[in-house]
């Protein structure tokens, strides 16, 4: 797998996903503020990937940062915080990442600890979840290939994938799954309008991976649905709320209610730091409006008239009704989610060693 992002000391260095697959082009970013910049162009995209790169920005701002006292640090670290907190008001795990980075830095200042020791501790804790996003993908692939036929093609929406992850995949974590166990998958790959992050990215990721793919465009889905040429859903998502609710990639409601009227499984597959049980139900979960030029234009061609007006959601959110079982790396939540998923988010973990 390529890096999606990666902790240089000096440097948070990302492949820029505006790019692929023409070219693989990567940005480095210096600044905590370069870093934000990175996350709200969508240069980094994908909610864990964008949790891992919140917390990096962070360690690495605090790292050149002058402070020289503990005071001053702090000052410094609550204004970065607010920052990365202000580039993509949907995705919980940015709000995770920052809270987490935030435990962090308030242990070790209770601790007594120096500027320096505020440092190296916020440096680890953006690697360490960095790497726990890598092993709870793969573990969330083992679970949900679970839910994979021996032969089946799984239609999936959007990019879930390494690229939106800090390694393997979540919704793509659950199809790497299953071929590695040796199940005969193919995948049909909705392009995701408008920012076409299926035909860019998740065909990139699984052309590269020599798995079965076809790109459709997204008014494509229902029709292959009654064809019978598709054996389940596999989808990630960006928050999900306590009673089952999902938001994802804006078309993703679309393929739920058309999965369930063809009797198509539907499966949502995102980590723990996804669920947020603090929000009820979906109409609590902020939707993020992109720029307008995302609809009007790709690349530098006009598609829509001047004058006309434009509404460009990056997110919709799909009812807990709709979705057959929410794959997890703890386990797999089926309904009713409002229990299922507060039992899995009550799991105690092993402490990290």
């Amino acid at each position: 797998m390529l890096p999606t992002i990666e902790w240089k000391g000096d440097a948070v260095v990302m492949i820029d996903q505006r790019k692929l697959p023409a070219s693989e082009v990567y940005v480095s970013c210096r600044t905590a503020a370069e870093v934000a910049r990175a996350i709200r162009t969508m240069v980094i995209r994908g909610a864990p990937a964008i949790g891992v790169a919140a917390a990096m920005g962070i360690a690495l701002g605090m790292r050149k940062s002058r402070a020289t006292g503990t005071k001053q640090f702090v000052t410094e670290f609550q204004k970065i915080c607010d920052l990365m907190a202000g580039t993509r008001p949907t995705a919980v795990n940015l709000f995770w990442a920052i809270d987490r980075m935030k435990r962090a830095c308030a242990a070790a200042a209770q601790a007594g600890g120096s500027v320096a020791e505020l440092r190296q501790r916020l440096e680890a804790e953006a690697l360490r979840i960095h790497d726990e996003d890598v092993a709870s993908c793969r573990a969330m692939g083992a679970h949900g290939a679970t839910l994979v036929p021996d032969a089946a093609t799984i239609l999936t929406h959007c990019n879930a994938g390494a690229l939106a992850t800090a390694g393997y995949g979540t919704a793509l974590g659950v199809i790497r799954a299953a071929v590695e166990q040796g199940k005969r998958v193919a995948v049909l790959a909705d392009e995701t309008r408008p920012f076409l992050q299926g035909a860019r990215l998740t065909a990139w990721e699984l052309v590269k991976d020599g798995i079965d793919t076809t790109v459709i465009t997204d008014n494509m889905a229902g029709a292959m649905m009654r064809q019978g040429s598709v054996d389940l859903v596999v989808v990630g998502a960006d928050r999900i709320a306590a009673n089952g609710d999902v938001a994802n990639k804006i078309g993703t409601y679309t393929v739920a209610v058309l999965a369930k009227e063809h009797r198509i499984p539907f499966y949502v597959a995102a980590p723990i730091s996804t669920v947020d049980l603090d929000t009820p139900d979906g109409s609590r979960i902020p939707i993020e409006e992109r720029a307008a030029r995302e609809v009007t234009h790709i690349g530098a061609a006009r598609l829509a008239p001047d004058g006309a007006r434009v509404r460009n959601p990056a997110f919709d959110v799909t009812p807990a009704s709709y979705v057959t079982a929410i794959v997890t790396e703890r386990g797999i939540a089926r309904p009713p989610y409002i229990e299922s998923l507060a039992a899995l988010v009550g799991i105690r973990q092993p402490a990290a060693s």
